[in-house]
């Protein structure tokens, strides 16, 4: 580990970054990690110190304004597009890498996508709204998306809660649909639902879904029209819907589901050995009540072109999942979901999974989907989803080590091997 400085930069004109670098020239030093969320202040996310302490530069930057207004698709791809632009004018930095965690992922994938493509990629008709032309994008050298989630579009889905009878509130909900039934299954403590609830909540939720997203092209062909209650866009208030892990529906409750991938990869284990496997998820139940009745806490507040260009995707009639991978996704409806954007990228990927979190699953399936010939995946013993070690889940102390090394000095690899970058 290298001694690190920090300097705060504006990228951009509303776009503020924090670089990381070793205080003494090194011979990393000339790859550099851009680090960005598409909605979340990530101006101290732990990758861009870890990153610097090994040698390289690093930049933690926001696509938010100074007043914390989120930008809209354009210009967060902009906001990309100013801080590899910026990185790129450094004058050790020649290769620059994008790192897209959680939903970063889904910024980074789009922009690499079309950075590689062009807008056109985004363009055709099986696309739920189509990418508006915009000027072309540099592409990076390579994505590593470590511990990215199925994207805004997807967990937006996952989100939803098919037990609400309709769509003025959050108070009525079905109780044959109802996650928190203890008739349907559930427990405190860990909840264990047929197969027959399972199969009937995912169609359900699927349903919902499908059901939100034509309303919400309907609106959108009545404010293009002039029939809309605004000139530019409208307010879309979904009760049931808010996009955060104690939101998400039915795996959250019951740990069996998207508990283990179909194939067996690398597993990264704290005292530095390694080995190929099936890897389990050690995450816990979560959330042992609804906050559907909430306004605050249950309800999702965006516009119609928010939800339709960051947060909505198609699915099939038979959407669903089990224990290892979903279906009925359709992927290439939306750009907001990184397994559809991983086929149209072929720069070198990193791809890694923390087996306490709740999005690990992602990973294969990403993994699956991306076209790049150089690709990796791994996955980290008892990380979560913020790279820490899961102590609440340990039988001795110490169990899983320090996960925050683990993962990085494996990004440290991955980055320096030979013939890469």
């Amino acid at each position: 580990m290298v001694p690190i400085k920090y300097t705060f930069v504006d990228v951009s004109r509303r776009s503020p970054g924090v670089l990381y670098e070793p205080v003494e020239e090194t011979p990393k030093q000339r790859i550099a990690i851009l680090v960005m969320h598409s909605d979340e202040d990530y101006l101290s996310h732990p990758t861009g110190p870890q990153l610097a302490m090994r040698g390289y530069t690093a930049l933690c930057a926001n696509v938010m304004n100074k007043e914390g207004v989120l930008f809209t698709q354009i210009e967060k791809m902009n906001c990309v597009k100013a801080a590899v632009q910026y990185l790129r004018r450094l004058p050790r930095v020649e290769k620059v890498i994008l790192m897209g965690h959680s939903g970063g992922g889904t910024l980074m994938t789009a922009y690499q996508a079309i950075a590689e493509n062009g807008p056109e990629v985004f363009q055709g008709s099986e696309k739920l709204v189509p990418y508006p032309h915009c000027h072309q994008l540099p592409p990076a050298d390579g994505v590593m998306l470590l511990d990215s989630n199925w994207g805004n579009a997807a967990q937006q889905l996952l989100s939803l809660d098919p037990a609400l009878e309709d769509e003025t509130g959050g108070m009525r909900v079905r109780k044959d649909l109802n996650l928190f039934e203890p008739e349907n299954g559930f427990r405190h403590g860990g909840s264990t639902y047929s197969q027959e609830f399972i199969d009937r909540f995912q169609k359900g939720q699927g349903e919902r879904n499908n059901r939100l997203v034509d309303h919400a092209l309907s609106r959108l062909e009545a404010i293009n029209e002039g029939r809309g209650d605004y000139e530019d866009d409208e307010p879309l208030v979904i009760p049931g819907a808010a996009q955060s892990f104690f939101n998400n529906k039915l795996y959250a409750q019951d740990p069996r589901l998207m508990s283990h991938t179909q194939g067996a990869y690398t597993l990264l284990h704290p005292d530095g050995s390694r080995t190929t496997e099936v890897i389990h998820s050690i995450r816990g139940p979560e959330n042992e009540r609804s906050f559907t009745p909430s306004f605050w806490e249950g309800a999702r507040f965006l516009s119609v072109k928010t939800y339709l260009t960051s947060y909505a995707v198609r699915t099939e009639p038979d959407y669903g999942y089990d224990e290892d991978h979903m279906w009925g996704v359709d992927w290439d409806s939306s750009y907001s979901c990184p397994p559809g954007n991983v086929k149209h990228i072929s720069a070198p990927m990193l791809i890694m999974g923390m087996t306490a979190g709740w999005e690990f699953l992602a990973s294969e399936t990403i993994y699956k989907m991306a076209a790049s010939q150089d690709k990796t995946i791994a996955f980290v013993e008892g990380a979560t989803h913020k790279f820490t070690p899961a102590r609440h889940m340990e039988q001795y102390n110490g169990q899983f080590g320090d996960t925050m090394k683990t993962l990085h000095d494996y990004v440290d690899e991955w980055l320096s091997a030979e013939g890469r970058f």
